[in-house]
């Protein structure tokens, strides 16, 4: 007996620890998941997303272009050896031949004295380039920014609307045990408990597609963030509104003052112009100095000579290239210059839009906050009746969902506004 008892409560003591550690591991996912707030988020964005490291490697390109193009202020020096075996015929029939080696080793440089300003605006050209990719740098991060944001507030949206459902379903959870109640004491028909558990049914249907959504909507914030793996956890409560001061005018100019997508476009049709003129003077004369140190011979010890100099180079005729260079080049400045000029309307448009849609969002919180306190006082008068017996399920049911739908759409409006401000918050050229 001693035995089976031993066993008995070491078999327990078993089963003991086997649920506390399955409780540990179940928990320990969640606990290690913690909360994230916005600047974090942003942070994340910024440091991880793909599009930025594409941004940064085009950047890095015009820097190692820039130093191409100043490469050509510098002296070139130039170290060269040959050797090679020839054979020469002492008698005109060649039956007599004698061979012999040839030694060279060189030391030159060359240095670009003058080229009427060639390469002058080649590094100007580079130098726009490379401000204008600063700029498109700039751009991409305020995108993935503003595309943080706006999955960080569909998150939230989500999660409210998610806590709405579930607190409908245990509204509708209430009213079929009332009706119940009701029923069994005979004062309601059969009718308003099959209603109820309709309505009961239909509310947890729509609170599956709510989590389903915020499952989506997670995933989507994790991939904006440019960490597709990283699980999320509770977040900042910011879904709510704050009246953003600011004049549509005063917007625009501020855009078309900050924006870097405009700003870069800018700096490229400068370096389309220094293009233009460096094509130009393909057209003129290039001064080089040179000079050379060189051991030749045919036998050791090689001679030794030096000499120094001055090479005029003057370009006569190329095959048009000089020219089809200049036109191409003045293509690719209208063409950037065309482009400049659309996105600056398109800036004023985009503007224009997220000014709207600010101020529409801003009108509907308003407006919504009153219609929820009315669908609230309305269900509170609807559940009074239902329960003195003056009203019918319908009613209350009937209440129930217009509450739903007003905190529904208090929680869209709110989600609206807050993404209409970071929109135009981007539509200016702004981060914060």
């Amino acid at each position: 007996m001693d035995l089976d008892r031993h066993r008995i409560v070491g078999f327990g003591l078993l089963v003991v620890v086997f649920l506390f550690s399955a409780h540990v591991f179940a928990e320990e996912p969640s606990a290690a998941v913690g909360r994230l707030t916005l600047q974090e988020a942003v942070e994340t964005g910024l440091g991880r997303h793909p599009s930025l490291l594409a941004a940064r490697g085009a950047l890095y390109v015009q820097r190692a272009r820039v130093g191409e193009a100043r490469a050509n202020f510098f002296p070139r020096l130039d170290l060269q050896s040959d050797y090679n075996r020839a054979a020469a015929s002492s008698t005109p029939s060649g039956t007599s031949r004698t061979s012999f080696n040839n030694y060279l080793a060189s030391l030159s440089l060359q240095q670009r004295i003058f080229d009427f300003g060639k390469t002058g605006a080649e590094l100007e050209s580079a130098r726009e380039n490379l401000r204008g990719s600063d700029l498109s740098e700039e751009a991409s991060r305020q995108t993935v920014v503003v595309n943080v944001k706006v999955a960080y507030f569909g998150l939230l949206e989500a999660r409210r609307l998610v806590q709405v459902r579930e607190e409908t379903v245990r509204q509708f959870e209430q009213h079929l045990e009332q009706v119940e109640g009701f029923h069994q004491a005979g004062t309601r028909a059969r009718f308003d408990v099959t209603k109820a558990e309709v309505d009961l049914t239909n509310a947890r249907l729509d609170l599956i597609r709510a989590r389903s959504a915020e499952t989506i909507t997670r995933v989507t914030l994790a991939n904006t963030m440019g960490a597709p793996d990283r699980p999320i956890g509770e977040l900042e409560d910011l879904l709510s509104f704050k009246k953003v001061e600011i004049f549509e005018d005063q917007a625009i100019q501020t855009a078309l003052t900050n924006r870097p997508e405009l700003l870069s476009f800018s700096a490229q049709r400068r370096a389309a112009e220094a293009s233009v003129r460096s094509a130009q003077r393909n057209h003129f004369p290039v001064l080089f100095g040179v000079a050379d140190y060189t051991y030749r011979g045919q036998d050791f010890p090689l001679a030794w000579n030096w000499d120094v100099g001055l090479n005029l180079t003057i370009p006569i005729f190329s095959g048009y290239l000089t020219q089809s260079q200049i036109a191409e080049a003045r293509a690719h400045w209208v063409v950037t210059g065309a482009n400049e000029e659309m996105l600056r309307q398109n800036i004023i448009l985009e503007v224009h839009q997220a000014f709207s849609n600010l101020k529409e969002a801003e009108e509907r919180v308003l407006t919504s906050e009153i219609v929820v306190r009315q669908a609230e006082e309305n269900l509170d008068l609807a559940n009074g009746r239902f329960l003195a017996g003056l009203g019918a399920s319908v009613e209350r049911t009937d209440a129930q969902v217009l509450l739903t739908n007003a905190k529904t759409s208090q929680i869209q409006a709110l989600y609206d506004y807050r993404v209409a401000e970071s929109r135009l918050q981007k539509a200016v050229g702004r981060r914060e």
